[in-house]
């Protein structure tokens, strides 16, 4: 599974999801690779996401053609276990 997270610098909660994402990886019960994407460095993302990050996004190589699906938006005070369940959902 290939997860994509929208973020910008100096941002405490795109910072934090991206600390829990990495609990769930060492956690190792949840597999998926992780690319970070800074909205700052490409115009179409800012445009897209600039009120919105932090933003989870999954790889979707079963939609034709293979796309990106937004996944619902994790709540800040969510414990790790959380997120590592609705990842679950998606493997």
């Amino acid at each position: 599974m290939k997860l994509i997270l929208y973020s910008k610098p100096d941002c405490c909660l795109c910072q934090s999801l991206l600390e829990k994402l990495q609990e769930v990886l060492k956690l190792n019960r949840v597999q998926f690779d992780l690319e970070v994407r800074e909205i700052t460095s490409n115009l179409n993302w800012f445009d897209k996401y600039e009120y919105e990050v932090p933003v989870l996004c999954l790889w979707n190589e079963k939609l034709d053609p293979p796309q990106e699906q937004q996944l619902p938006r994790f709540p800040p005070r969510s414990p790790v276990s959380k997120l590592e369940q609705i990842l679950q959902r998606y493997e």
